[in-house]
């Protein structure tokens, strides 16, 4: 078998004391008694010498006397060879021990459980296989950046199998981090030496080293750490042939050795750097305050390297507190500076990435500088490119060489299909430093390309998304809803949910440095994209904000009534209706000034929508049906049909149903022909809804026959509706359509209503929608009483009154508490019904909603109120 040494002959066990049997064991007596009996057999040999010149004895008493002398002094060759043998070892050192250079383990190890686990997995499956004879030694290589714990994690996995190799285990740091990295061949020095190789003085090349590494190697089980190393070069001679040997090696890039095993060490996470912490600051210390402990190991961007530092200064400074300590590290500016003890390599994040950075190009160098300026998270592999004005794949390159220097790193691949970088936050902090002091003009073109770079990009998404929100409606068949803006076919939606954090970080970004143009360019794209998904309304909103700015920035009344009618749609969205208001009626009365007549009538219906979400339902209709009159005249049939449907579900809220539903199937036949299919969906769910108001004024009426007719196709329609936008992926309006077919009021269907309600109230938290929620409680409230759980009604009820409230929606309180009114009333809770319904009837009167008010006043009247 091959892991089975050969035995040795008599003359490798002189020149090799590592191979002498155990237990022949040289002492005193037998070194002594070899003299001794050496003269004996030369004395008795000289005088049977002799004795044949002295006496005449016969022929065959001659042979016999002569054979015995010889005899003797062969003994006395043997006694005196041995002796010296023995001398010689016993200058040399007479006990030979395996070599054990392994580096003890940190008395602070800690965590990496897992890491250990995988590596004894890779050794126990080697130790499986041995029957398979391997021809290889089993090589380890662990890589990542500086201060990860690559050596900390070797050095104690080493000392767990150190039974595994009884031929000993030899350490050598290469130092690949430094400007002269370790030679290979005094590795193999010292490493010969180690293992009781007498070499010459000179011991010849490389590759004569290597030679007697292999020979010396060969039988043995030794176990080899390589720390530091530069490169795979720097390694490949190190490598013994003897499958019983083992190379564990640690480096900051990958070595590509096509070993059998190469991993990258990652940096901690939450817990484990807490319990670092805890144990160098004292878990007293973590324990009283476990949030500040929590910000330092972030800060320290779950480095061991630096969270060990901050453990030590905190452990020589019993009076600092956490607190204060997290606090000195807020200042970036002043970071580095807190996470260093010495300029070593240990005990200085600064030092070890300089050793990295020092190992890099200088086009790379630039890269890193430049790419620290980017406020973002994250960003694609084009951005590179931008920041060197070079191409795509040149910058990319060069991206992934800093990833192979573990300056960067691949956060993964988005939503649209592109690989995402980041740079670690220390390292970001490390290259902003001599990127500040570079010239400024050079770092804003730099970062000007890079804004510019997203502006096409979001544009284009946006375009795609909602080309009817960029100008005059486009030909047939093009409408809003997922496009391709890329070659790869990219959603305009994936797009967003990919680049929305880097998104609203550059826009940020672009305020901050008074890059106007690009702050509005940018801004408009995410505000459109918002508006289409309707999503990330925090983000729009602030961006809505930041919109505004820029447009007053440059001076530019056209970009301002555009911004304004923007942040007028998210106001109004989360139920601010009257700061919506005025920046729709500005917005209008610019675009008048500008004689905009396109902009106008979309600035009258944006007054006229938030007139009806706000309960001014006869001030809403005279925009709205304005608004399609100028639609009409411009030509623009999407918009002129969209706005159809806006007044149609304001002639429902006004109890004229018939007139909604003729207004709806005109809108209908428009996005039918023009094959507008996002359209098509979003106006058979407002005809559900007409459908199911009529069904249940039939009801009322008592002509069941025909109520159920029109509830079950109020039902198909919103089926329908929300199938449509199931397929393509659009949550929120799927959404609407589940709420809408919550409140249909089929006395048949009543579970599933609840079931759809509960349904779009669960997708709206995750979208964030903060309204729609609300109203999905004040649909729950009338679901549950159909069902006759009235306790639940109310609760769900007041809920929604709550909501509404605090978003300043006073419409949709007054009819919270209109519902809640009539739940009472059913519950022949008359004094709590009127109570609640004089605040409806108030609200209504400051709106002036005269249908609101009628229809409270009739459930007063049954309240005895």
């Amino acid at each position: 078998m091959p892991d089975k040494p050969s035995k040795p002959d008599r003359a490798d066990r002189a020149e090799r004391p590592d191979l002498r049997p155990p237990g022949r064991r040289p002492g005193r007596r037998i070194r002594l008694a070899a003299p001794a009996a050496a003269g004996l057999a030369a004395a008795v040999a000289s005088v049977l010498a002799t004795s044949l010149d002295v006496w005449d004895l016969p022929l065959q008493a001659k042979v016999g006397v002569t054979a015995v002398a010889g005899l003797l002094v062969g003994l006395l060759t043997w006694a005196t060879a041995g002796s010296r043998a023995e001398e010689r070892g016993a200058s040399a050192g007479t006990i030979w021990r395996p070599p054990d250079q392994w580096p003890p383990v940190s008395a602070h190890f800690t965590g990496r459980t897992e890491s250990l686990a995988e590596l004894r997995e890779v050794f126990a499956a080697r130790h499986r296989s041995r029957d398979h004879a391997d021809a290889a030694p089993l090589v380890v290589s662990v890589y990542g950046r500086g201060g990860v714990g690559k050596s900390m994690l070797i050095a104690r996995f080493g000392h767990d199998v150190a039974g595994d190799f009884p031929d000993g285990r030899l350490y050598a740091d290469l130092r690949g981090q430094v400007e002269a990295p370790v030679d290979p061949a005094e590795v193999l020095i010292g490493f010969l030496r180690a293992l009781g190789v007498r070499l010459t003085t000179d011991p010849g090349g490389l590759a004569e080293l290597r030679a007697l590494w292999l020979t010396w190697t060969k039988g043995r089980r030794i176990l080899i750490n390589l720390d530091n190393a530069r490169d795979g070069d720097q390694v490949k001679a190190l490598i013994p042939a003897d499958p019983g040997c083992a190379v564990l090696i640690t480096s900051r890039q990958p070595l590509f050795l096509l070993n059998t095993y190469d991993k990258q060490l990652s940096v901690f996470d939450e817990a484990q750097g807490v319990e670092l912490l805890a144990r160098l600051a004292g878990h007293d210390r973590v324990a009283a305050d476990p949030e500040a402990a929590r910000e330092i190991v972030r800060m320290c961007d779950h480095l061991p390297l630096a969270i060990g530092i901050c453990g030590g200064r905190l452990a020589t400074r019993e009076n600092w507190t956490l607190r204060r300590f997290a606090d000195r590290l807020l200042d970036e500016r002043r970071r580095l500076d807190q996470l260093e003890i010495a300029r070593s390599l240990d005990k200085s994040v600064r030092a070890s990435l300089q050793l990295s950075h020092d190992d890099c190009t200088g086009l790379q160098r630039r890269l890193l500088r430049l790419l620290s300026l980017i406020d973002a998270p994250d960003v694609p592999g084009w951005v590179a490119g931008e920041l060197l004005a070079t191409s795509e794949p040149e910058g990319a390159d060069q991206l992934e060489a800093l990833i192979d220097a573990q300056l960067a790193e691949c956060s993964g691949t988005d939503l649209s299909g592109a690989m995402r970088y980041r740079l670690h936050d220390l390292v970001k902090i490390f290259a902003r430093e001599p990127a500040l002091a570079e010239d400024e003009a050079r770092r804003r073109a730099a970062i000007e390309r890079v804004l510019s770079g997203y502006r096409r990009r979001a544009e284009a998404a946006a375009v795609a998304r909602w080309p009817q929100d960029w100008g005059r409606a486009r030909p047939a068949g093009r409408e809003p809803g997922p496009e391709p803006v890329t070659s790869a076919e990219v959603s305009a939606a994936d797009w967003l949910n990919a680049e929305r954090l880097t998104l609203v970080a550059v826009i940020g970004q672009a305020r901050s440095m008074e890059m106007w143009e690009l702050a509005w360019g940018l801004g408009r794209a995410f505000c459109s994209l918002c508006h289409s998904l309707r999503a990330y309304w925090s983000d729009w909103r602030t961006v809505a904000e930041i919109l505004c700015e820029a447009a007053e920035r440059t001076g530019d009344p056209r970009a301002l009534g555009i911004a304004l009618l923007d942040r007028a749609a998210v106001a109004g969205g989360q139920g601010g209706h009257r700061s919506a208001l005025r920046d729709a009626e500005r917005a209008l009365e610019i675009f008048e000034g500008l004689g905009e007549s396109w902009w106008a009538a979309r600035a009258r219906r944006a007054v006229g929508m938030t007139l009806f979400n706000d309960g001014n339902l006869d001030r809403g209709q005279d925009y709205l049906a304005g608004a399609i009159t100028v639609f009409t005249d411009e030509d623009d049939r999407w918009w002129a049909a969209r706005t159809r449907r806006n007044l149609a579900e304001l002639r429902l809220a006004q109890r004229r149903p018939a007139e909604a539903r003729k207004l709806l199937e005109e809108a209908l036949g428009v996005f039918e022909r023009d094959r507008n299919r996002y359209s098509e969906a979003q106006t058979l769910r407002a005809y559900g809804e007409v459908l199911g108001a009529t069904a249940r004024s039939l009801r009322a009426d008592g002509d069941d026959r025909a109520a159920g007719e029109d509830f079950t196709r109020a039902g198909l329609s919103l089926d329908r509706a929300a199938e449509m936008f199931r397929l393509r992926g659009e949550l929120w309006e799927e959404a609407r359509c589940l709420r809408a077919a919550g409140e249909v009021g089929d006395p048949s269907n009543a579970l599933r209503e609840l079931t759809y309600v509960r349904r779009a109230a669960e997708i709206l938290v995750a979208l964030g929608d903060t309204w729609g929620v609300a109203r999905s409680e004040l649909s729950a409230g009338r679901a549950l009483g159909r069902l006759g759980r009235t306790g639940e009604a109310l609760e769900s009820l007041r809920r929604a009154v709550r909501d509404f409230e605090e978003l300043g929606d006073r419409w949709w309180m007054a009819r919270s508490l209109r519902y809640l009114g009539e739940t009472h009333l059913e519950a022949d809770e008359r004094g709590a019904a009127a109570e609640v319904l004089r605040r409806a009837l108030d609200i209504y009167r400051s709106l002036g909603n005269r249908a609101g008010m009628d229809r409270t006043l009739e459930l007063l009247r049954r309240a005895g109120g």
